[in-house]
């Protein structure tokens, strides 16, 4: 059976990467793609949705929009990490569909009832949707097969603040909201977090890139090389791989520049992996909460392990995974797509 998943997200780099990779996966049915404010505004974020839908050769999958900010605070965004567009050096180009005339709440809802027990929620940005759809439909945490958000970190030094994951800072209320409505479902039906901890493990290097030029078929394996001149487009055949070298190299860059490594964390693609099935991860419940109260612990998130609030748990967080069986897969599945899809 299929693996129905709706997929949440803030298009982003690494969101663009596992967008791709689920694209790559043929067990994979992906109903829609929702599409919220984050790492740019949610108009580019559908925009770059939809380009990348047509580029993989499924433009019928639906795209819509749903919240445009944040549920309590002003929306920030991430030029400086993800480029202008979102999608760093790569240039896409404009889609030929619109984005879909339900909105992102409403296809939630009608998803999760039109599929009940079936449908996995995959949300790789700000959680401001799934908490607007949680507040149309109360039952969401029953009628949901599964959830799995990136976001959050525990125990772990923030990317945002010294104690505040990207995502959950952008909208700690929504994240907030979302944590207590799963408080007391049964234990299989509590989200999965994939947090930094985990998350800043699967990490990308340029010798990726190349790899997974060379198993596509591309000619030019050497696409990203740290040194070349900034801004200097790939030059590969294949429409796929050169639109995820230009994109993974702005991404490299940034990395570099705040001193981690000419790197990419590809958060988002191990979240994608956890929901398509095919990482090998562990977990352990926990009850999660969301500081939003302004002031320097704005989107902190803090897990009781040990039921020391008395509460019970809301998330199952993700311990240990397998970055090297995570790369391996994913490379050499979305190689396989952009050999199939050719020079289009």
């Amino acid at each position: 059976m299929a693996e129905r998943i709706l997929f949440d997200n803030d298009t982003g780099i690494d969101d663009a990467l596992a967008l791709v990779y689920l694209l790559s996966r043929p067990e994979v049915e992906l109903l829609a793609v929702s599409s919220t404010p984050g790492n740019v505004s949610a108009g580019q974020v559908a925009r770059n949705n939809l380009a990348l839908l047509q580029l993989c050769g499924r433009p019928e999958v639906d795209v819509a929009i749903g919240a445009t900010a944040p549920l309590e605070i002003p929306l920030v965004t991430t030029p400086e990490t993800h480029g202008p567009q979102g999608i760093g050096y790569a240039e896409l180009p404009p889609p030929q569909r619109q984005v879909a005339a339900a909105d992102a709440v409403g296809l939630w809802v009608e998803a999760a009832r039109q599929y009940p027990g079936e449908l996995t929620a995959l949300i790789t940005a700000p959680l401001t949707n799934f908490a607007l759809a949680l507040r149309k439909e109360p039952r969401l945490p029953q009628l949901l097969k599964q959830v799995v958000i990136m976001g959050g970190c525990y125990f772990y030094q923030g990317n945002t603040t010294p104690t505040a994951e990207w995502n959950t800072h952008v909208d700690p209320h929504a994240a907030a909201e979302v944590f207590a409505a799963f408080e007391g479902a049964d234990e299989d039906r509590l989200p999965i977090v994939c947090a930094l901890e985990t998350t800043e493990r699967i990490e990308l290097h340029p010798d990726h890139v190349g790899r997974l030029a060379a198993l596509a078929g591309c000619p030019e394996p050497e696409l990203v090389l740290p040194g070349d001149p900034a801004g200097r487009r790939s030059t590969a055949a294949l429409p796929l791989i050169r639109t995820l070298s230009d994109a993974l190299r702005f991404y490299f860059e940034f990395h570099r520049r705040y001193d981690q490594g000419y790197v990419a964390h590809v958060h988002d693609v191990f979240a994608a992996a956890v929901a398509g099935g095919t990482a090998e991860y562990r977990t352990r419940a926990a009850t999660v909460h969301v500081g939003t109260r302004p002031g320097p612990l704005v989107g902190t998130t803090v897990a009781d392990f040990r039921g020391l609030w008395g509460r019970k748990p809301n998330a199952r967080i993700v311990t240990w995974n397998d970055p090297p069986a995570v790369s391996d897969e994913v490379l050499g599945s979305i190689a396989g797509l952009a050999r199939r899809l050719g020079t289009g």
